[in-house]
């Protein structure tokens, strides 16, 4: 009783740090950017006060609102959509390496990226680059129906295939066929248009404008809680597929439901952001060492904040003070996320 209790009072400590820390790292990714705003001035921007620069003060705040909020909220969602969907796929595939884009969902979308931005500039003669918002708003939607495309295929397939290694299998020759015809087509393609699309391909949490931010909020409000609903299923499918069939679940019916839950969750985010890559592999497997416990119950919310977490501290990074520009964000989810895969592959042998 006594043992229950301090990993009741260990997973509290660490939850409430967590939400701490996206506060802390939220307010930091609000304050610091290209352009110098002092922190008194940003937190007078937030609360509706003036700022110390009279002259400066629309000028902020139209960086801080139009910018960085939705940015720094984008990153939020983002990695907090991306760590359940993970979540998700490592239990329905009992995988530890499983990650939310393996069933070949992300490269749906960047085939439907692809489709729109290679060929534009090759058989329309306008670069897709050249279209401003209008061509930002191209580029979602391209990436949402591609990654639609291929999810509907893999629930459909889910619905034939028993095994869960035969339809990972398809799931990643999918992939493959997708990356094959993207390669042609940047073969074939404008340089304008192939440097178009290789930006997409890295990723970025800066994507989504303020008048995109709402959509996407809205969504991801929407998927996230469903993804929760399917917290017993998840627990079920620990035990085994035949114990849980014993239990009266459906283990067909529960899989092609995951399946979708996920991969609408990555769609949408690919759609918006980019293919964001290991945040939803490495995320599951730090909140099972963190929190030591497989309950999805606790590893659902856990995995949804440190998601986010994570996501801001990337985010800031990309950005950091005194470099050009931003780092690719993939680049820099990658340096974080990669250490862990590695540490998961030793510690199973």
């Amino acid at each position: 009783m006594e043992k229950e209790n301090s990993s009741v009072l260990s997973r509290t400590i660490w939850i409430v740090l967590t939400i701490i820390g996206i506060a802390v790292m939220f307010i930091v990714n609000v304050a610091v950017g290209s352009v110098s705003i002092p922190l008194p001035d940003v937190v007078n921007i937030l609360l509706g006060t003036d700022v110390s620069d009279v002259q400066m003060g629309e000028i902020w705040n139209n960086i801080v609102f139009k910018s960085r909020i939705p940015q720094a909220t984008t990153a939020v969602i983002c990695g907090a959509g991306l760590s359940v969907a993970g979540l998700e796929m490592q239990t329905v595939f009992r995988n530890p390496l499983a990650g939310p884009s393996v069933l070949g969902v992300s490269s749906g979308a960047s085939f439907g990226v692809a489709l729109l931005v290679l060929l534009s500039g090759t058989i329309g003669g306008t670069a897709m680059s050249r279209m401003g918002i209008y061509g930002n708003v191209a580029l979602t939607v391209g990436a949402a129906i591609g990654a639609l495309t291929v999810m509907a295929i893999i629930a459909a397939v889910a619905r034939k295939v028993k095994g869960n290694v035969t339809l990972l299998i398809i799931g990643v020759m999918i992939g493959y066929i997708a990356n094959a015809f993207i390669s042609v087509m940047k073969y074939f393609s404008v340089a304008e248009d192939v440097h178009t699309y290789t930006i997409w391909g890295l990723g970025s949490f800066a994507s989504v404008s303020s008048g995109q931010i709402g959509l996407f909020a809205l969504l991801m409000a929407i998927l996230i809680p469903l993804a929760m609903l399917l917290v017993k299923t998840l627990n079920l499918l620990l035990l085994g597929e035949n114990y849980a069939r014993n239990l009266g679940l459906n283990v067909e019916r529960a899989r092609v439901l995951i399946i979708l839950s996920s991969g609408l969750i990555v769609a949408i985010c690919t759609a918006f952001c980019g293919p964001i890559s290991f945040i939803g592999l490495a995320v599951p497997h730090l909140c099972r060492g963190l929190f030591r416990t497989s309950d999805h119950r606790i590893l659902m919310p856990a995995s949804m904040l440190v998601g986010a977490l994570l996501a801001l501290v990337c985010n800031l990074i990309a950005r950091m003070p005194g470099a050009e520009g931003a780092l690719p964000v993939n680049s820099v989810t990658s340096l974080i996320g990669a250490p862990v895969v590695i540490w998961v592959l030793f510690k199973k042998r």
